[in-house]
C-alpha cells in the first residue's frame, strides 16, 4: 500500500510540476491571470502530494514493511524509532524524497508570498521553480525509485548504515544543508525571470532578499552542524578533512557569501550587474553539482557513474542551468552595463569586490581540488588523491587576506575616502593588533600564531569599533540612553549591524579553528587495567571495560580517568565506547569529550577507543584540543547575525529606489 501511494503521489506531483510551469508562461504571455493564479495554486497541491509521498515512506519504515527495498536496504526491525525515521534520508532514494519535500515547501512559500501582490517576473520565477521540481521528481519516478518492491518480502531488513545511527546529530545536519542548498533555488528563479523578461534592475534581488539571507543561515547552521557531528561521531579528534562530500556543501556558501557582499554594491552604485547574476547562476550550479557528486555515483567512481543513469540525467540538469543562465546574462548583456564606476580602491565598494575575488579564489580552489581526483580517474583510469595538505596551504593566505578586507570594509565610505580618515579610524583596530601580536611573541607562540590572532584582534575591534559608533551617533542624535540608542542603530540599519554581527562570529569561528589547529596535541596509549599512563600534560588510567546490550547493537565501554599529574586529583571521567552492529563487520566507535570552558582552559579533553585487546587491556587515543569550542559558538553568531539582517524593515526612506512595480496594483513589493 504505502508503494502505490507514494508512486502515484510523486506522479501526480510531477504532472502539477509540468502543469503549472506551463500554465505560468502561458498565463502571462497571453495575459491571462487567472491561468497564472491556477499555476500558483497548483504549488500548494505539489507540495501537498510531496508531503504524502514522504509520509507514505516513513509508514513503511515505522511499520518494517520490508515488500519495499528501501526500507529492506535501510532499516530493520531492531532499530530504535528515532533511527527509523532518520533512515527516510539516509540513502540516496530516501534523500531525494526529503530534497523533493524541501523544494515543494520552498515553492509553496514562493505562491503564498505572492498571492496577493506580485511583481511582474513572478510567473516566470514561478515557471523557473517548476521547472526545478520537475527534474527532481522525474529522478524519484524512475532511476532512483524509492518505492520500489521485492518480489518477496524480506524477513528483516539490513538496517541503516552504522555511522548514520550512531549519533541524534543525523535528525538536523542534512536537513539544515538541504534548507541551505535547494533555498538558494528563489533568487535563481527570480534572476533567470528578470533575464527572460528583460526586467534586470536591482528589483529581483530586493524580491529575494531574505529568501537569500534565510538558505545562507540554513548552509551556516548545516556546516557547523557537518563539523560537529564529524567531531562527535567519527573518532578521529577533528572536524573538517576536506572530504568531497563536505567540500560540495561549502562551495554554495562560499559563493553565495560572495552574492550577499556584492548585491549591496549593486543596490548602492548601480554596478556588478553581470557579476551578480553570474554569483546567482553559479552559487545555484554548485548546488546542484554538489547532488550530482553525491547522488550520481561518480564520487564512489567514475565507473559506478557510468553504470548509473542518475549521474548523467544531473549533468544534462546542470549544463542546462549553465548554459541557460550564463546565456541570458550574455543576452542581456546591453541592459546590465554599471551606471557607475570604481571612484577609488580607498572605497567600500572596492573592498567588497576585492572580498568577491578572494571568495571567488577560494570557491575555485576547493573546487579543483574536490574534481581533480575524479577528473584524474576518467583521464588516466589511475587513483590520485588531493588531501588536507594541498586545500590548507592554497587557501590560508587567501583566507587571511579575506579577513583583512572584512576589518577594514566596514570602516570605509561608499565612492571615496580620504587617508587620514581612514588612518584615523584604524588607529585603535592597529594598536589591538599590535598589543595582541607583542604579547603572543613574548609568550614565543610561534609565527602564525602571531600573524593570525593579530589580525583577528584587528579585525574584532574595527568590527566592534564601527558598531560602537552607530550607537553613538543615535545617542547623541536622539539622546537615548546606551541600550535605547543600540535599539534604535539595529532597527534603523538592520542589514548592516547584522552582517556585523556575522563577522563577529567568523572571527570567533576563525580563533577557534586556529587555536586549535596550532595548539591540539594527541596521543596514542595502551593501557592494562589499573595501570596509570601520562599523555599530553594528563595522567590516564584505565578503570576496565563494560558491556551492554541495546535492541540494534552492542556497546563496549571503556572507563578511562583524566588526572591531574601534580595533585593526583580527577578531572573528568572519559567513556568511550565501540559499538558492534550486526550489519557491520568492523566496530563503529563513539569518542568521549570534556567540553572545554572558561573556567578549565577552554580546552576539550577526548578520548576514543581504538581496539580492545582483552578485558583488561586496551588502546585509546587521547586529545586536548583547545578553543575548538570556539568554532561552534561562532557558527551559532554567524547564524543569529543572519537572522538580525534579514530581519523585517521599517517602512522604507523616501530616497530609496522603488521597486519592480506589482501587476495588478502597481504597488511597491514590501520584502
Amino acid at each position: 500500500m504505502p508503494a502505490l501511494v507514494g508512486t502515484l503521489a510523486l506522479a501526480l506531483a510531477l504532472a502539477l510540476a509540468l502543469y503549472g510551469g506551463i500554465a505560468a508562461i502561458v498565463g502571462t504571455r497571453t495575459g491571462r491571470p487567472r491561468v497564472v493564479e491556477s499555476a500558483r495554486t497548483a504549488a500548494y497541491s505539489l507540495f501537498a502530494l510531496v508531503v504524502v509521498a514522504n509520509l507514505a515512506m516513513l509508514a513503511a519504515l515505522l511499520a518494517d514493511d520490508f515488500s519495499l527495498r528501501y526500507v529492506a536496504s535501510n532499516s530493520s526491525r531492531a532499530t530504535p524509532t528515532f533511527f527509523k525515521v532518520l533512515a527516510l534520508w539516509s540513502a540516496d532514494e530516501g534523500s531525494l524524497l526529503l530534497w523533493n519535500l524541501v523544494l515543494g515547501g520552498y515553492l509553496a512559500a514562493v505562491a503564498f508570498r505572492f498571492r496577493a501582490r506580485r511583481p511582474q517576473t513572478f510567473p516566470w520565477a514561478l515557471a523557473v521553480m517548476f521547472g526545478v521540481s520537475a527534474f527532481y521528481l522525474v529522478l524519484v519516478l524512475g532511476p532512483t525509485t524509492p518505492f520500489a518492491t521485492l518480489a518477496t518480502a524480506a524477513p528483516d531488513g539490513r538496517g541503516p548504515l552504522p555511522l548514520l545511527q550512531n549519533h541524534p546529530l543525523m535528525a538536523a545536519h542534512p536537513p539544515f544543508l538541504y534548507l541551505g542548498f535547494i533555498g538558494f533555488t528563489v533568487p535563481f528563479a527570480f534572476a533567470i525571470a528578470a533575464l527572460v523578461t528583460g526586467r534586470v534592475s536591482d528589483a529581483w534581488m530586493r524580491i529575494t532578499r531574505r529568501w537569500t539571507i534565510a538558505a545562507w543561515i540554513f548552509l551556516v547552521i548545516g556546516l557547523v552542524l557537518g563539523a560537529l557531528w564529524s567531531y562527535s561521531v567519527l573518532g578521529w579528534g577533528g572536524y573538517w578533512a576536506w572530504d568531497p562530500v563536505e567540500n560540495v556543501a561549502l562551495l554554495p556558501w562560499l559563493l553565495g557569501t560572495a552574492f550577499l557582499h556584492s548585491v549591496m554594491v549593486q543596490e548602492r552604485r548601480g554596478m556588478l550587474k553581470v557579476w551578480n547574476l553570474s554569483l546567482i547562476v553559479g552559487t545555484f550550479a554548485l548546488t546542484v553539482l554538489g547532488t550530482f557528486l553525491t547522488r550520481g555515483s561518480i564520487l564512489a567512481s567514475v565507473h559506478a557513474f557510468a553504470d548509473s543513469i542518475v549521474g548523467p540525467l544531473y549533468l544534462v540538469f546542470l549544463t542546462v542551468v549553465l548554459l541557460g543562465g550564463f546565456g541570458l546574462i550574455a543576452w542581456r548583456r546591453e541592459s546590465l552595463r554599471a551606471e557607475a564606476t570604481f571612484d577609488t580602491p580607498l572605497s567600500r565598494e572596492s573592498v567588497f569586490l576585492g572580498n568577491n575575488i578572494l571568495l571567488l579564489v577560494l570557491t575555485f580552489t576547493v573546487l579543483v581540488g574536490t574534481i581533480y581526483p575524479l577528473l584524474a580517474e576518467a583521464v588516466t583510469g589511475g587513483e590520485v588523491s588531493v588531501g588536507s595538505p594541498f586545500f590548507n596551504r592554497n587557501t590560508a593566505p587567501v583566507a587571511l587576506l579575506l579577513l583583512f578586507l572584512m576589518g577594514i570594509g566596514p570602516l570605509l565610505p561608499w565612492r571615496a575616502a580620504s587617508l587620514s580618515a581612514v588612518l584615523r579610524r584604524l588607529q585603535v583596530p592597529m594598536w589591538a593588533a599590535a598589543v595582541t601580536a607583542a604579547v603572543l611573541a613574548f609568550a614565543r607562540a610561534g609565527a602564525a600564531a602571531v600573524v593570525v590572532f593579530g589580525l583577528a584582534a584587528f579585525v574584532a575591534t574595527a568590527t566592534i569599533a564601527e558598531m560602537v559608533r552607530g550607537v553613538q551617533a543615535q545617542r547623541r542624535a536622539r539622546g537615548l540612553s546606551i541600550g535605547g540608542a543600540a535599539v534604535a542603530a539595529v532597527s534603523r540599519n538592520h542589514r548592516l549591524y547584522g552582517g556585523l554581527v556575522v563577522h563577529l562570529g567568523l572571527i570567533v569561528a576563525v580563533v577557534g579553528v586556529s587555536w586549535s589547529a596550532l595548539s591540539d596535541r594527541s596521543s596514542e596509549v595502551t593501557i592494562t587495567e589499573g595501570e596509570i599512563v601520562h599523555a599530553e600534560g594528563y595522567d590516564l588510567r584505565f578503570e576496565g571495560l563494560t558491556a551492554r546490550d541495546e535492541p540494534h547493537r552492542r556497546v563496549l565501554v571503556a572507563e578511562l580517568t583524566v588526572l591531574d599529574p601534580n595533585s593526583g586529583r580527577e578531572v573528568v571521567r572519559l567513556q568511550p565506547s565501540l559499538n558492534l552492529y550486526p550489519a557491520s563487520s568492523e566496530p563503529i566507535g563513539t569518542p568521549s569529550i570534556r567540553v572545554g570552558t572558561p573556567f578549565n582552559g577552554m580546552a576539550d579533553l577526548y578520548a576514543s577507543l581504538v581496539t580492545v585487546e582483552d578485558q583488561t587491556r586496551a588502546s585509546f587515543r587521547f586529545f586536548v584540543n583547545p578553543g575548538i569550542g570556539l568554532l561552534w559558538f561562532g557558527g551559532a553568531v554567524m547564524a543569529l547575525g543572519g537572522i538580525v539582517a534579514a530581519w523585517p524593515s521599517g517602512p522604507r526612506p523616501a530616497s530609496t529606489p522603488r521597486p519592480e512595480p506589482v501587476v495588478e496594483r502597481r504597488e511597491e513589493v514590501s520584502v
